[in-house]
């Protein structure tokens, strides 16, 4: 019996005892795979193509154990016995070595990405500040706005991808992979429906809760010309995941480039030449997103042609969707994890416009959310990364080199936060005057970037740790942390420190390092 499976699994033998079979119907909320018998070297899907969609459903607290033989079982990962599983406790340097340049060739260029998706965004607010106060006031809330309703949620749903395509990836299950990018980007296309409508009526909904009206308007225009960018959003946030799973990182690195330079010219000309002020700015973004889309699509299509993963469209409408729902099942635990912490930071901003001085507390917070979000985009590549690299591993049927890809990544995750914390501490005094010359304001930063610095060395690994979870296909249990951590203490000691005990801004962002620095426990539990 191999005891390093019985180390790094669960072992219930007694549950387990006998054949581990799963009616297609059935509504179990563990992964399991139906096998035919118990000595099966091979996932059912091979042997039955059109069980793609109804042969699993997700969250696992158990993995997927044999008793009788315990080895380890994915969802989509053959039955076959990992050498190195089985002769290395520990991992050797070279195995140490040789997974970390395979994480990091897939890390650097999706970092790479996401920072240019953060310049693209940056490059938005400067125009609007070049056209005026009340048009930066106007984005800034429409930004906010669709981030929580619309962005946070395509990009959470997206993102149940990652456990159904890095393992059928793994497995070489071609079938599996297309149709569950079909059937994503269908729940996208009726997701976007109530974000529509949320989206639509904007103006109304932040009058009612007493927003000042001009900026309203203007933030309303900036909302409905962005419109179109949810149903761009429906292709790119699979694509990117799609790939992504698939190891294929330098390509969508090279169409965010393509796009994101186009996208500086292409707001001069319709904001400085033709004069079309917001709408343009909105338009603009909308015109970088839908490039990227199109350079995606044309990469598979001259992949597939030149010898790589055939796109298969085989199963029809009805093939697509009989497997919706059990994607869903993975979607949505996964949805709730990522808005889960994307909205905490939007309290924030609320939360600091309560302050003493609400002006000088909300500026200062605009700052540190530009920073956060900065530092956020290498952990956050890292997480997408090390999902892939364990779903694929689980998926090949290698659990002991995704335990060696998790360990990996999280020593990793400490040392980006270690990092972060050393810059925010010597450039506390300096980096402010990046943003304003407000001495006030100035001073308010550098009193709480070490802060910051801080709360990144615990949302590093947390960051990590979420994708790990995604990928062996338990995302609900990163979103039951988040609740808890952000929720119940970090939003409470936020409130009770910078109020409560009158410390003030110190105070509140002070309250955001405990979940931070609660999360990463439970992971490595």
């Amino acid at each position: 019996m191999n005891h390093l499976a019985k180390d790094f699994y669960y072992k219930k033998t007694e549950d387990y005892k006998g054949k581990h079979k799963q009616v297609q119907n059935g509504s179990r909320d563990k992964v399991h795979m139906l096998m035919d018998n118990e000595t099966s070297s091979e996932p059912i899907f091979k042997h039955n193509p059109s069980f793609v969609s109804v042969n699993f459903t997700y969250e696992s607290s158990d993995w997927w154990l044999d008793s009788e033989n315990s080895k380890p079982k994915s969802p989509l990962m053959p039955d076959t016995k990992d050498l190195d599983f089985s002769t290395h406790k520990v991992p050797t340097f070279s195995q140490v070595v040789e997974e970390l340049k395979e994480l990091w060739s897939m890390v650097l260029p999706i970092t790479a990405m996401n920072w240019l998706v953060f310049i693209r965004a940056v490059v938005s607010v400067l125009f609007l500040g070049r056209l005026g106060s009340l048009e930066l006031a106007g984005g800034a809330l429409s930004i906010g706005f669709t981030n929580i309703t619309g962005y946070s949620v395509l990009v959470g749903l997206a993102s149940g991808l990652e456990p159904v395509c890095s393992q059928a990836y793994g497995s070489k299950n071609w079938d599996l992979l297309c149709l569950s990018l079909q059937r994503m980007i269908l729940i996208l296309l009726f997701a976007i429906i109530p974000i529509s409508l949320l989206w639509i009526n904007l103006e109304s909904i932040m009058i009612f809760v007493g927003q000042d009206k001009d900026i309203t308007a203007m933030a309303a225009t900036y909302t409905i010309y962005s419109l179109p960018d949810l149903l761009t959003n429906t292709l790119l946030q699979p694509l990117r995941v799609f790939l992504r799973s698939q190891q294929v990182t330098k390509p969508m690195m090279w169409c965010s480039l393509i796009a994101v330079t186009f996208h500086v010219p292409l707001n001069y000309v319709l904001v400085m030449k033709m004069g079309l002020g917001v709408p343009g700015v909105a338009m603009a973004s909308v015109v970088c997103n839908m490039n990227m889309v199109v350079l995606m699509v044309g990469y598979l299509w001259w992949r597939s042609g030149g010898g790589g993963v055939v796109m298969r469209w085989r199963a029809g409408i009805r093939g697509v969707c009989s497997g919706v729902g059990p994607l869903l099942r993975v979607a949505v635990p996964s949805c709730l994890g990522i808005c889960l912490e994307w909205w905490w930071y939007e309290i924030v901003i609320v939360m600091a416009g309560y302050l003493d001085n609400p002006t000088l507390a909300v500026a200062a917070t605009g700052i540190l959310i530009q920073t956060t979000s900065m530092m956020y985009t290498l952990p956050m590549a890292l997480a997408g990364c090390v999902s892939a690299r364990v779903g694929n591993e689980l998926g090949s049927g290698k659990p002991y080199k995704a335990k060696l890809a998790a360990t990996v990544a999280l020593g990793c995750a400490f040392v980006i936060g270690i990092i972060n914390v050393t810059w925010t501490v010597i450039l506390r005094d300096r980096w402010a005057s990046l943003f304003t010359k407000d001495d006030l304001v100035k001073a308010l930063v550098a009193s709480v970037l070490p802060i910051i610095g801080l709360c990144e060395l615990g949302n590093c690994p947390q960051t990590t740790g979420c994708g790990i979870l995604r990928g062996t296909a338990r995302p609900v249990i990163g979103a039951r942390i988040n609740l808890g951590s952000f929720y119940f203490v970090g939003t409470p000691v936020a409130v009770g420190l910078a109020f409560g005990l009158n410390i003030g801004f110190s105070g509140l962002w002070f309250g955001c390092c405990r979940p931070k620095w609660l999360v990463p426990c439970p992971f490595s539990m």
